[in-house]
């Protein structure tokens, strides 16, 4: 018979007492916790490269956007322009409009919050679409490119009026 140090529990073979010492009274070292918590962090990090690389491969993907004219002539003719939500940002976010045509953005259903406050400060472009119904219109008077914003400038983005 063998005979536990700790509990003092009498056992068959040596064994046996090593299995019931594995089971019962293991001991959590501060090594064993260091390699827990230094392989979380390895992790995390890890998690973190991935997501950030797949955020910014995809907005740098496609966000590219020019108007779809209405057809006619310059007067007639009408630019318009559909915006999404993707990853937080307008969608496309670089806009290509002619000059003097008018523009008609319209917002999606994806879009909500400070996203549908819609304004071109350097294009005196100021407005609200509470619904992909209300389209914000403008007529761009100068040549140039011009950031277009959000009302909490949380959701950017670039036209180029040619």
């Amino acid at each position: 018979m063998v005979k536990c140090d700790k509990c003092e529990r009498e056992f068959n073979t040596e064994d046996a007492l090593a299995m019931h010492n594995t089971a019962k009274h293991y001991v959590y070292t501060e090594k064993k916790k260091y390699n827990k918590l230094a392989i979380g962090w390895i992790i995390g990090i890890i998690v973190i490269i991935i997501i950030s690389g797949y955020v910014a491969w995809n907005n740098n993907n496609s966000l590219n956007g020019n108007a779809v004219y209405g057809g006619g002539d310059k007067d007639t003719a009408i630019q318009k322009i559909t915006l999404s939500l993707k990853n937080f940002n307008y969608y496309p976010n670089t806009l290509r409009v002619k000059e003097g045509v008018p523009v008609e953005i319209e917002l999606d259903n994806s879009i909500g919050g400070c996203y549908r406050s819609f304004t071109i400060k350097d294009l005196e472009v100021k407005g609200y679409s509470a619904s992909p119904s209300e389209t914000i219109k403008f007529v761009p008077t100068k040549k140039g490119t011009f950031e277009f914003a959000c009302g909490m400038r949380m959701g950017r983005g670039t036209i180029i009026v040619e």
